[in-house]
């Protein structure tokens, strides 16, 4: 899917949502839709609650430091996306989750997602200026500028429209 269809796909889905409970309550009547929905929310809270957010937070870490999230990362990932799917209420979206347990289907989102990873190198913050002063000094790493109090001085504009002025006035 590309990415210019995403906002379609995100106004059309409530309506086909709402087209699935009026087939189904058809289908099934309306208490038990209700029981499926309410299933498959107590489905997805126990899944979400095995597997937590912990695996979305060692992603982002990975990412952070270089490393490429791998396929032992995207199952579980897969697994939280699913357990989220089942939260919402909606028989579309059930189905789709239930395909992310597939281990084929889940095969088949490595091969389109991994070649859409990006990792930049990036050094930042406190241990990258660490590591650049005890290393090479001629080249620095950070665009930090380290100023005393009397080399900077930060005085009104008497032109800004919101110089003198207080909110509410």
């Amino acid at each position: 899917m590309r990415l210019a269809m995403l906002p379609g796909f995100v106004l059309l889905l409530p309506l086909a949502e709402i087209a699935g409970f009026v087939i189904v309550g058809r289908a099934i009547g309306l208490l038990a839709t209700l029981g499926l929905v309410a299933l498959s929310f107590a489905i997805g809270m126990a899944l979400l609650r095995r597997q937590g957010i912990g695996i979305l937070q060692r992603m982002s870490a990975e990412g952070r430091t270089g490393v490429m999230p791998g396929r032992d990362l995207l199952r579980p990932a897969m697994l939280v996306i699913a357990s989220l799917l089942l939260i919402v209420p909606g028989f579309i979206s059930d189905i789709i989750a239930i395909l992310l347990f597939v281990p084929a289907v889940r095969d088949l989102a490595w091969n389109y997602i991994h070649k859409r990873f990006v990792i930049v190198q990036t050094k930042k913050g406190y241990a990258a200026s660490q590591s650049s002063e005890s290393g090479n000094r001629s080249k620095p790493d950070s665009k930090v500028v380290d100023l005393d109090e009397d080399d900077y001085r930060r005085e009104p504009n008497k032109d800004s429209p919101w110089s003198g002025k207080r909110l509410g006035e």
